[in-house]
C-alpha cells in the first residue's frame, strides 16, 4: 500500500519553501502585482526554482535536477497554492518538465532544471487528460519547419521562454519571441492568460506522437490536486484563526454552533483531498498505470474541495471578506480558475467511470 504521509525530507524541503514565500510573497506582494503588467513575480521565480532548486526536483540528476520526483513537487505546489504564489511553476516545472521527461529531451530540459529558462505546453488551459490537442482539426500546422496557427487561452502564455505546441502528430518547441502573445482577461491575475499566434515561425520537433502531450496534461492534473490542496488549507486555516478572535454579541463567532458545523465538514473534506492528491503524486512519482485513475480521483474531489474552502474563507469573515483589502478573493479567483483547468470535475468523473469500466447512464 502507497505510504502517503510526508516524510522528514517533504517537511524540511515544505518549510524552505514556506520561508520564502512569506518573506518574498506575503499576500499584499502578491495582491499588488495583480495590478502591475508583469506576467508574473520574476525575482520570487528566481528565488524558487534556482536558489531552492525546486524547478528541477522531478529531473533525474544526469540530466541537470536534483533527482527527486513528484511528490517532493507536489509539496511545493501545495506551498505554492497557500500563497497564491504568481509563478509558472505548475506550466513550466510540472507539465512542460513532464512533456520533455516524456520525450527523452536533454538540452532544454537541462535549462528548465536550473531555472534558467521557462517553457509553457500551447494548449487551452482546460485541455483535459487523455485529449491529444494536435489531432484537433483547429491545431496549428507544421511545413517545413514552421509553425502556423492559434492557440487561445494558454496558461503562462506570456511567462514563456519557449513554447511546446502539439502539432502535424508531434510536439513542437518554438522561441516565445517568434510568436505573437495577447493578454486576456483573466478571472485568476496570478496565472495569466494568452492568445498565441504563430505565422510561420521556426519550430523544433521534440516529440512524435501523443505521448508527451498526454504525459503533460496527466501530471499537470495530477499535481494540480495539490495546489487546490493548498489553496484550502490556507483558508481553512485563515478562517478558524478568523472565528476565534472575532467578536458578535459578546462571544467569539467561533463558539456558535452552526460554524463549528461547517468548519467541521470543510476539514473533513480538506482532510479527504489530502489523501487523493497525495496518492495522485504518489502515482506519478512511481510511474503506475493507476495514475489516470488518480488524477481523475483528485481532480474531481479537489476542485470543488477547494472552491469550497475558499467560499466559506470570504463568507465567515464576514464584511472584510468581501473587500479588495483582503485576501481571500485571491483565494477565490484561483480556487474557480483551477476548477476548471486542465478538465472540469465534471469531465474527470466521467473520465473516472470510463477508466472504471462503469456502463455509461
Amino acid at each position: 500500500m502507497t505510504d502517503l504521509l510526508y516524510t522528514e525530507i517533504e517537511n524540511d524541503l515544505r518549510a524552505s519553501v514556506r520561508e520564502v514565500l512569506e518573506d518574498k510573497a506575503p499576500w499584499t506582494a502578491v495582491l499588488a502585482g495583480t495590478e502591475k503588467d508583469e506576467p508574473y513575480d520574476a525575482g520570487l521565480w528566481k528565488a524558487v526554482a534556482g536558489q531552492l532548486g525546486c524547478a528541477g526536483l522531478p529531473v533525474p540528476e544526469d540530466l541537470g535536477g536534483a533527482g527527486a520526483g513528484w511528490r517532493e513537487t507536489a509539496v511545493v505546489m501545495e506551498e505554492l497554492g497557500r500563497a497564491v504564489a504568481p509563478v509558472p511553476f505548475l506550466t513550466s516545472s510540472v507539465m512542460a518538465t513532464a512533456a520533455l521527461l516524456a520525450a527523452g529531451e536533454r538540452e532544454l530540459l537541462a535549462r528548465l532544471a536550473a531555472g534558467e529558462r521557462t517553457a509553457v505546453l500551447a494548449v487551452p488551459f482546460g485541455t483535459a487528460p487523455g485529449a491529444d490537442p494536435a489531432a484537433d482539426p483547429d491545431a496549428p500546422t507544421v511545413s517545413g519547419g514552421a509553425l502556423t496557427g492559434e492557440v487561445a487561452s494558454v496558461a503562462d502564455g506570456l511567462a514563456a521562454d519557449v513554447l511546446l505546441v502539439p502539432a502535424g502528430g508531434g510536439l513542437y518547441a518554438v522561441d516565445a519571441a517568434d510568436a505573437r502573445r495577447t493578454a486576456v482577461t483573466s478571472l485568476d491575475m496570478t496565472r495569466r492568460l494568452a492568445d498565441v499566434a504563430f505565422g510561420g515561425a521556426p519550430a523544433r520537433l521534440v516529440a512524435q506522437g501523443p505521448d508527451a502531450v498526454r504525459a503533460a496534461l496527466v501530471t499537470g492534473a495530477a499535481l494540480l490536486a495539490s495546489e487546490q490542496l493548498g489553496i484550502a488549507e490556507r483558508c481553512l486555516d485563515d478562517t478558524v484563526a478568523y472565528v476565534k478572535t472575532r467578536y458578535q454579541f459578546g462571544r467569539q463567532i467561533g463558539s456558535y454552533q452552526a460554524l463549528k458545523h461547517r468548519l467541521a465538514d470543510l476539514w473533513t473534506a480538506v482532510t479527504q483531498a489530502r489523501a487523493a492528491a497525495r496518492y495522485a503524486a504518489s502515482c506519478a512519482t512511481a510511474g503506475d498505470a493507476d495514475l489516470p485513475v488518480a488524477a481523475a480521483v483528485a481532480q474531481a474531489h479537489c476542485s470543488a474541495v477547494a472552491v469550497k474552502a475558499a467560499e466559506e474563507c470570504v463568507q465567515m469573515h464576514g464584511g472584510i471578506g468581501f473587500t479588495w483589502e483582503h485576501p481571500a478573493h485571491l483565494y477565490l479567483k484561483r480556487a474557480k480558475a483551477d476548477s476548471i483547468a486542465l478538465g472540469s470535475p465534471d469531465r474527470h468523473r466521467a473520465a473516472l467511470a470510463v477508466l472504471a469500466g462503469l456502463p455509461p447512464a
